[in-house]
């Protein structure tokens, strides 16, 4: 019998899961019961563990192949571990927008898993947004519309040179992506491939425009949908503890690392889980000239 205890931490999406070291190795049910938690929940997190970069990527591993981030330096022995850091002199934090992660690659990441490992006094929570609780909650025609359509996903703006995430921090090796990068059309509504709940799949970081659409005649919808989908009522907070872990589903899910803890040191290690080509639903292409 299990010892997992599932607690909800919101309506929309997020689940506290007690009982499990992660540190461990798991059997095949108790993994299985944590991936239909993730599917169900969206977001999962687990208080009090102890993870070397190791075992992080253990524990990954058990979900599927890891993502080398193509502009962010991992680990020297663990290139597909990324240290998240924002020491007390950085202005700028890693991941401070409402994002998705890697929705800019041809196959999308399909989870990310975070672990805390130093922390300021206060503040660095991380925020939460479903993304199939936003479709959800659109109009049946609006809906209905928006599956007719496919957006344009880079890299480009948000790793160039003036780009949020490209910025210089003082522990992280970023690349920018001038010249490097290139654009992949996605579904604007993605079908999970293990729920079968559909969700919007457009974010503000990393969504240039609406396929076939110019950039100006995109941006009216982009933004309703942009507001739409921070809606209060589809979020949850996660309250960061030493030895926390959150794992959330990148193909439902937003993120974004408040920047609210000036002059303190915030270190958190991430696994990225790349998705299974055959599993992706709404196939990628190269994006086209409109």
């Amino acid at each position: 019998m299990s010892n997992l205890r599932i607690r909800r931490t919101a309506g929309a999406l997020g689940a506290e899961i007690s009982g499990v070291d992660l540190s461990g190795d798991l059997d095949e049910a108790t993994i299985a019961e944590i991936r239909a938690a993730f599917v169900e929940h969206q977001v999962i997190f687990f208080r009090d563990q102890t993870l070397s970069p190791e075992q992080q990527l253990a524990f990954g591993r058990r979900f599927g192949r890891l993502n080398i981030h193509p502009y962010v330096a991992g680990m020297a022995d663990h290139p597909e571990v990324m240290e998240v850091i924002k020491e007390p002199q950085d202005k700028v934090n890693f991941g401070g927008g409402w994002h998705s992660d890697m929705s800019f690659l041809e196959h999308p990441s399909i989870a990310s898993i975070l672990y805390a490992v130093d922390l300021p006094d206060y503040g660095g929570d991380t925020l939460f947004a479903s993304q199939a609780a936003a479709f959800e909650a659109l109009t049946p025609g609006l809906r209905a519309t928006l599956e007719t359509l496919n957006a344009v996903h880079s890299a480009g703006r948000e790793y160039s040179s003036s780009g949020h995430s490209a910025q210089k921090r003082s522990s992280m090796n970023v690349a920018e992506a001038e010249g490097a990068t290139g654009e992949f059309i996605h579904p604007v509504v993605l079908t999970h491939p293990e729920s079968g709940r559909k969700a919007l799949y457009v974010n503000p970081a990393f969504t240039m425009k609406i396929d076939g659409w110019s950039t100006r005649e995109s941006k009216p919808l982009l933004d309703f949908l942009f507001e739409h989908c921070r809606g209060e009522r589809f979020t949850t907070r996660f309250a960061w503890s030493p030895g926390s872990v959150a794992f959330w589903d990148n193909r439902s899910v937003w993120h974004y690392a408040l920047n609210d803890y000036p002059g303190q040191r915030r270190h958190m290690r991430r696994v990225t889980v790349d998705a299974d080509p055959a599993r992706y639903v709404g196939a990628p292409r190269l994006a086209r000239a409109s």
